[in-house]
């Protein structure tokens, strides 16, 4: 909790300095504006504030409920200076920039004051007597008795943070939250427009894996029933010329059946992994990673049962990622973790290969991406040139 607090606190510091650079931009260009050469900047601020305000927002949907903005800014010089949401920006850039710089300077120089403090008795001898023979409290200290003053005042500061760091963070947070969302009507307008997007996802993923299926039917179980028939047909015929030869081709077409069988399996399998019902998702998962190319660890702390659909997509998202890294990543090593969180599932896949991956150029990734979207979940994907890959997965789980 107290490291989560901490984090926010780091990153709320960053994008109140952000705030303050905007607000600084905007008072600029409110005195041009009194001479007239502000206003041809209005459009211009106005979507500059919003993307600092979607760098919170962002920020802000880690930690927390989804807060779902407007649109991009008007165009217009008169339409950003009658736009609500624009005010509201602009209200919350004059907060942030101000409480929550203050509040982010605090909360980070808390941990800072506490590590100094209570580390003061490896290098109070190192203080030269002239400039410091003094503690950084502002007393003096000479001997053991003084420098355990310090490291209790570190141990001190340490139960400051602990108890209102939390809170810090979270009034940190109050103002975006409040002033960052969009209106109520803006809202269920977004909303209907996501939840179409994820509606056509989901006929998307489903066609696609129809067409998936009857490939591999046709391509693979298909061709090799055929073959069966036409050895036993060619068997049927030979046992009366010649039985040995009969023998033959009917080995021949049972080779055959088996290898139909077997792709029929696999066909299945794609559907909905028996796994999943036979050792349920921890151990499904941890069969994943035990048979990855690649030396691949799993954590998965998952209490109960999700729904079968999530619990599908999850193997399956986790079944692409492994394949990718063992053919493309050039990785030493992957981990695979796995947690819920209230009524959210939470995916992981890690690698420490040259990076590089795409889910934008039609790759297995692009499925996953479609089939994550379906549920109403989120996938972000990291993997700069030179690596490391992270695959991150959010899927709704129910409470």
């Amino acid at each position: 909790m107290c490291l989560d607090a901490l984090e926010h606190l780091v990153g709320g510091l960053g994008t109140a300095i952000l705030a303050l650079v905007g607000l600084l931009w905007v008072a600029a260009v409110a005195l041009t504006c009194l001479v007239g050469v502000g206003l041809l900047l209005v459009p211009l601020t106005a979507r500059g504030v919003h993307a600092v305000a979607e760098r919170e927002r962002a920020r802000l949907s880690r930690w927390g409920p989804d807060v779902i903005g407007p649109a991009r800014p008007p165009s217009g010089t008169r339409a950003v200076l009658t736009d609500p949401a624009v005010r509201r920006q602009v209200g919350w850039l004059a907060a942030h920039s101000t409480l929550g710089l203050a509040i982010g300077l605090v909360g980070v120089t808390l941990p800072f004051s506490a590590v100094r403090d209570v580390t003061f008795p490896l290098y109070w001898r190192l203080i030269p007597s002239g400039d410091a023979g003094y503690a950084p409290e502002f007393w003096a200290v000479h001997d053991w008795w003084g420098v355990l003053s310090v490291v209790l005042t570190g141990l001190g500061w340490i139960a400051v943070f602990v108890g209102f760091g939390p809170g810090l963070a979270r009034l940190q947070a109050w103002p975006g939250r409040r002033l960052l969302a969009a209106s109520h009507d803006t809202d269920l307008t977004l909303r209907v427009a996501e939840l179409t997007a994820t509606r056509a996802a989901a006929l998307d993923a489903h066609a696609v894996e129809l067409r998936r299926i009857e490939r591999s039917l046709h391509d693979g179980t298909q061709n090799r029933l055929v073959a069966v028939s036409v050895l036993l047909g060619a068997a049927r015929r030979a046992v009366a010329r010649d039985p040995a030869a009969a023998d033959a081709v009917l080995e021949r077409a049972q080779d055959a059946a088996e290898q139909a069988l077997a792709e029929l399996r696999t066909v299945v399998r794609g559907i909905l992994p028996p796994v999943l019902a036979d050792r349920g998702l921890a151990g499904a998962l941890t069969g994943l990673a035990a048979n990855c190319g690649v030396p691949c660890r799993a954590e998965v702390d998952v209490p109960g049962r999700c729904a079968a659909s999530v619990e599908a997509t999850t193997y399956f998202v986790v079944a692409e990622a492994l394949t990718n890294v063992s053919r493309h990543s050039g990785a030493r090593q992957a981990a695979v973790t796995v947690r819920r969180e209230g009524g959210r599932l939470l995916l992981r896949v890690e690698d420490d290969g040259h990076g590089g991956a795409d889910d934008t150029r039609g790759s297995g990734l692009s499925g996953v991406r479609r089939r994550v979207e379906a549920h109403d979940g989120r996938l972000t994907l990291t993997s700069p040139p030179g690596g490391p890959t992270t695959l991150q997965v959010e899927l709704p789980c129910g409470s």
